[in-house]
């Protein structure tokens, strides 16, 4: 059975055994007592409650989407190293109205690197950071990954960082990792880029990082506050949402609206998922 409103789900979980759905709560867990799985698509922890599962009820995240991501983390990459998003391009158009009469190409000469023969530092390790560092490897590009058990590694890792990748969870413990002082560490050179979670970034910080050209770059897909109004400018930070007074945002921050998975084969590869495991 599909159901086609929240309404709709619950009527059918009294009699349900096994459930696809976005999110679900602790409480209705009550109300499904026939209830053998709750499968997710979503690789984040928040959006269903496992803690609170009943025994004999399995909880699956989805574990498919790392191809996606590295995909989608290689082609910004690729993006920013030759210049995709750089500001000369703009500034050509606002002299010259055409590029005939400023052909930009000079602009970019020194601005571009290749990627291969880069070094990237991967936080966050698991199945995604892997298939991340798996495909930048197979382009040249040297990986080092970490997660809880070689953090002690990260300080001299980050110093030739060219690429700093944060494949992190939001449930343990990670909490603005990325602050002032780690961004401190940090090559002039190097671009922050966020698939994980929001909460891993004092984005405060990295605005100023941005703005002051501590780095080069940030790619966000996440943020603090999800959705809404990401980053507005206004007069304070509220409720999450980071505001920035009487200003615009820098050029070398490029947002996302938590899109990095996105592909039309997502919910074909979810269900190849769950039937690989044997869970349908």
């Amino acid at each position: 059975m599909r159901a086609r409103s929240e309404g709709e789900f619950l009527k059918f979980l009294p009699k349900a055994t096994h459930v696809i759905t976005w999110h679900f709560n602790k409480d209705w867990y009550a109300l499904a007592p026939n209830l053998k799985l709750v499968a997710t698509p979503s690789a984040g922890r928040e959006l269903v409650d496992y803690a609170a599962a009943p025994e004999g009820v399995t909880v699956h995240f989805g574990a498919y989407h790392g191809a996606i991501i590295a995909e989608a983390v290689i082609g910004f990459i690729f993006a920013w190293a030759h210049g995709f998003f750089r500001p000369e391009l703009a500034a050509a158009d606002a002299r010259g109205k055409t590029w005939v009469k400023t052909w930009p190409r000079a602009l970019l000469g020194d601005k571009c690197s290749l990627v291969a023969g880069s070094k990237a530092v991967i936080l966050g390790y698991g199945r995604i950071g892997k298939a991340i560092g798996a495909k930048l490897e197979a382009l040249g590009v040297e990986v080092e990954g970490f997660g809880r058990k070689n953090l002690d590694q990260l300080p001299a890792a980050l110093k030739k960082a060219a690429w700093l990748i944060l494949a992190l969870p939001s449930d343990t413990g990670t909490d603005n990792f990325v602050n002032a002082k780690l961004i401190a560490k940090l090559p002039r050179n190097c671009v922050i880029i966020n698939i994980g979670r929001g909460n891993a970034i004092d984005e405060p910080s990295l605005i100023k990082a941005l703005e002051t050209g501590r780095i080069a770059g940030a790619y966000l897909d996440v943020f603090h506050n999800e959705p809404g109004p990401l980053f507005k400018v206004g007069s304070a930070q509220k409720g999450g949402i980071l505001t920035i007074p009487k200003r615009k945002l820098p050029w070398n921050l490029i947002r996302m609206p938590h899109s990095s998975a996105f592909c039309s084969e997502y919910l074909k590869m979810c269900f190849e998922e769950l039937k690989n495991d044997g869970l349908i």
